[in-house]
């Protein structure tokens, strides 16, 4: 996927990048007020999964909601792309394997979620959008996060916020799981999420980074 990279105010851009992650890894229940909402404890330790690499679409295109489903939620989230291989690494070190930052939206069909193994309910076709652009001087400690769909807030947070710090997660995740340049880490998304339905436009919006705005269309 091609994204522009460059610096929070604009001025330098870095270029275009294609972004071939190996794999994006997730952090679940990072934030308290989320957690509860779905029923479930605050985690002791980050709770990871992943979603395979065939789910991520650019800003703009559509998120495809499969048929049948009750739910289908948005869950606006700040993504870590990393900068380069990253084995083992102390939480102290974690910014300088850390290319930048982008939105993204961790798409989630609920009941799926709640059977067992959550890669089908998280791992469909569209159900990671990312961008719009990847930011590369940004301080991700209090950033704001909301998400509207149709205009209308949904889910409103700080990562501040965070449970687990993105130096934590990535201590955390690299300790067991190399990360290679350009893989994505997405750290978590705050209470409100809920369900999207085919004609929604859905947008998760992060200061210092923009827009991603996706359309919802039926999956035939």
């Amino acid at each position: 996927m091609k994204i522009v990279c460059e610096t929070r105010d604009g001025h330098e851009t870095l270029g275009e990048i294609d972004l071939r992650p190996s794999k994006a890894i997730c952090v679940g229940r990072n934030y308290r007020a989320h957690a509860a909402e779905l029923g479930h404890d605050v985690p002791a330790e980050p709770l990871i999964f992943m979603k395979p690499v065939s789910a991520m679409c650019a800003a703009g295109a559509p998120i495809y909601r499969p048929e049948g489903y009750e739910r289908v939620d948005h869950e606006g989230e700040l993504a870590i792309i990393m900068g380069k291989r990253a084995s083992n690494i102390d939480a102290k070190d974690a910014a300088d394997y850390i290319l930048g930052y982008t939105c993204a939206n961790d798409i989630t069909v609920r009941g799926l979620q709640k059977k067992g193994p959550w890669l089908r309910a998280k791992g469909m076709d569209s159900f990671m959008p990312i961008g719009p652009r990847i930011v590369t001087n940004l301080d991700p400690r209090d950033l704001e996060l909301s998400v509207r769909v149709n205009g209308e807030v949904r889910q409103s947070g700080r990562t501040s916020q965070f449970l687990f710090s993105i130096p934590e997660v990535l201590a955390y995740i690299s300790k067991d799981i190399t990360l290679e340049e350009h893989d994505l880490v997405l750290t978590g998304t705050p209470a409100g999420v809920g369900n999207l339905q085919a004609g929604d436009v859905v947008e998760v919006e992060i200061a210092g980074i923009g827009i991603l705005k996706n359309p919802v269309m039926a999956r035939s």
